[in-house]
C-alpha cells in the first residue's frame, strides 16, 4: 500500500463532513487537495466555506485550495479542473462526494428538487469524472471514488423516495460502466458508503429526534468514511476496480475490527444507513 504524499485530489462538496474527512486525511499524508464547492460565505446553518477548510487542512499538513465550484455547470467544472492542474500540475484521485438529498415520495417531490438531485449526484458524477479523465490518464495510480451505495435492486431501498434512490444510484452506475471502461488506462473506480448514519449536517436534519443530541447517538463520525476512502485510494489502481465498497467492511479487511473510536457517542447503536444489506462490502479484499 502507498500513501498520499504529492498527490492531488479533487474533491467534490469538501467543505464539510464525509469529504472534508476524506480531504482532512489525505491532508495528513502531505497530499495537494481541491476543495470544489459552493460555500464562500459563512451558512447559518451548515459548517464551513472552501477557505475555511482550505486552512484547516494546511495546518493538518496538505496543501488546499479552494475553488468556488457548481458541478452543475459544465463550464465551471472544466474551469475548476484547469486551476487545479495549473496548481499543482495535474489529478492524481477524483473524489465525487456532493450529493444533494430529499427523502419524499413521488407526490411530495417537486420537479425543482428532482433536477437539483439528479444536476448533482448522477450528472455532477459524470462531468466532473468526464473532465478529470484526461488528467487521471497521466496521473501516478489514478483513482476515481464516488459516495454511492451499493446497486441492491430491490423495491424496499426505491419506494420511501424513488428520486432520490435514482440519483443516488446513478452515481454507483458511474462506478460500474467507468470501471470496466477505464480498466485499460489503469484508472480505478469504485463507490464507497457507509453502513451506518453518519455524523453530518445533512443526516443530523434527517436524525433531528431530539432538540438535544439532534440524532447525533446514531450514528458514527465522518472519520471513518475517511479512513475507508484511504484504504481504498492507496490500493493498487490497476487491480483494485470496480467495487462497492462499504465503510467499516473496508476497514475491517485491513486488520482494525475495533471500530469505537469512530461512535460520535459512547456506546451508542449506530442507525443503519439507506441502502446497505449485511453483506454487503465483506467479500471486497484489499491488497
Amino acid at each position: 500500500m502507498t500513501n498520499l504524499k504529492g498527490k492531488t485530489l479533487f474533491i467534490t462538496g469538501a467543505t464539510r463532513g464525509i469529504g472534508f474527512a476524506i480531504a482532512k486525511r489525505a491532508a495528513e499524508d502531505g497530499a495537494n487537495i481541491a476543495i470544489i464547492a459552493k460555500t464562500t460565505e459563512p451558512h447559518p446553518k451548515l459548517p464551513g466555506t472552501i477557505f475555511t477548510a482550505a486552512e484547516e487542512l494546511n495546518a493538518a499538513g496538505g496543501n488546499a485550495i479552494g475553488i468556488k465550484t457548481d458541478i452543475r455547470f459544465e463550464d465551471q467544472v472544466i474551469a475548476a479542473v484547469d486551476q487545479t492542474v495549473e496548481k499543482f500540475g495535474g489529478i492524481d484521485i477524483c473524489v465525487n462526494n456532493a450529493s444533494a438529498i430529499s427523502l419524499t415520495p413521488t407526490l411530495q417531490t417537486d420537479m425543482k428538487r428532482y433536477d437539483l438531485m439528479h444536476g448533482i449526484n448522477t450528472r455532477g458524477t459524470f462531468l466532473v469524472s468526464k473532465c478529470c479523465i484526461p488528467h487521471l490518464k497521466k496521473g501516478t495510480n489514478p483513482h476515481i471514488l464516488n459516495l454511492g451505495p451499493p446497486l441492491n435492486m430491490e423495491s424496499q431501498w426505491f419506494s420511501p423516495h424513488v428520486a432520490y434512490t435514482m440519483a443516488k444510484y446513478g452515481m454507483s452506475m458511474c462506478t460500474l460502466g467507468m470501471s470496466e471502461e477505464l480498466k485499460s488506462s489503469g484508472i480505478a473506480v469504485n463507490s464507497l458508503w457507509p453502513r451506518t448514519m453518519i455524523n453530518t449536517a445533512a443526516v443530523n436534519n434527517i436524525l433531528a429526534l431530539s432538540m438535544e443530541d439532534k440524532g447525533v447517538s446514531k450514528c458514527r463520525t465522518p472519520a471513518i468514511m475517511g479512513d475507508a476512502a484511504y484504504l481504498i485510494l492507496t490500493q493498487d489502481s490497476k487491480k483494485f476496480t470496480g467495487n462497492m465498497c462499504v465503510d467499516d467492511s473496508t476497514i475491517i479487511k485491513s486488520g482494525k475490527t475495533d471500530l469505537t473510536e469512530y461512535l460520535a457517542t459512547p456506546d451508542a447503536e449506530p442507525f443503519p444507513d439507506f441502502f446497505v444489506n449485511e453483506n454487503d462490502g465483506t467479500d471486497i479484499a484489499l491488497d
